[in-house]
């Protein structure tokens, strides 16, 4: 189900906050890399089910190192199958005060960081929400 225009809009309005008020946050979130791809987990599972295979080789052969050797190739393809695909995500661009319908809230002054202002006007929001339904 779409969003309608004013859930954007407050979706835009979060967004730009969380950018302007915690950027610590966000430059710890863009550094993560994106998610793994399948062929990554492809190959890991078959490197994985190869190390299940010299395990079992090793407790046929009776050779505990061929077993232990099993158990690293199995923990590397897991570990292979968990990595990220090699893309790190950009940090999406946020809007300038001429572009756009939040462009009408930005000439206003700056709210103060205890949040308190923002929980109201959510909570009018939710109230106006319920009362039309």
């Amino acid at each position: 189900m779409p969003l309608s225009e004013q859930e954007q809009r407050l979706l835009e309005e979060m967004e730009r906050s969380l950018y302007q008020n915690d950027s610590d946050f966000v430059a710890r979130v863009t550094r993560r890399q994106g998610r793994p791809t399948y062929t990554a987990i492809t190959i890991g599972v078959l490197i994985g089910l190869v190390g299940v295979g010299v395990i079992v080789l090793g407790l046929v052969v009776k050779q505990p190192l061929i077993g232990v050797l099993g158990f690293v190739v199995m923990l590397g393809g897991v570990l292979f199958a968990l990595r990220s695909g090699g893309r790190t995500p950009t940090a999406r661009p946020t809007r300038t005060a001429s572009s756009g319908p939040a462009a009408r809230g930005a000439s206003r002054p700056a709210r103060g960081s205890s949040g308190g202002s923002f929980i109201d006007r959510m909570n009018e929001r939710w109230d106006k929400r319920n009362q039309q339904d």
